[in-house]
């Protein structure tokens, strides 16, 4: 198995809460990252390996739109914050669609996977060494309360439903 390399230090892993449980999901892509990156051409491994990646992070990211970020949105002192992530959301989704888009026998796949493992480790790193820290300081127990009990319900229907959708 590949080794997932190191992972930022952040003060939220191994927390049960809201950030800690996004922390272990962006650790579980980082370890699906680094096993692609050890398969070759359009083998099947490498096939379900991305399959399940692309579900993990479209799921992922929709549950934490709809947990974490809609309640960030409504806080005016933060809200930018939110967008920020929201947008770099819709930046990943399109890298993944283009990815899913291009032969995977080809370099080309290669090059691409290698833009959206880059984009989206500087975007998990961002997320939890500035974003969760920024945003955790403004929201209640409460908030943080029912984003979790949301996200939880919300990621394993959201990531069904990625894939179905590819």
């Amino acid at each position: 198995m590949a080794s997932i390399g190191s992972k930022p230090v952040t003060k939220f892993r191994g927390d049960p809460a809201i950030f800690g449980t996004l922390v272990e999901d962006h650790d579980h892509h980082r370890q699906l990252l680094a096993q692609i990156e050890q398969t070759h051409g359009a083998s099947t491994e490498r096939k379900q390996l991305f399959a399940e990646l692309t579900a993990e992070i479209k799921g992922h990211a929709a549950a934490e739109e709809q947990a974490l970020w809609s309640t960030v949105l409504r806080k005016p002192e933060i809200t930018e914050d939110g967008r920020h992530a929201v947008a770099e959301h819709k930046e990943m989704d399109d890298l993944l669609e283009e990815l899913a888009a291009t032969d995977m026998a080809t370099g080309g796949w290669l090059l691409k996977f290698k833009k959206v493992k880059e984009e989206y480790l500087h975007h998990i790193k961002e997320e939890e060494q500035e974003l969760f820290v920024s945003v955790e300081k403004k929201l209640s127990k409460d908030d943080k309360s029912y984003m979790d009990s949301i996200f939880k319900q919300r990621k394993g229907a959201e990531k069904a439903k990625a894939r179905k959708a590819s």
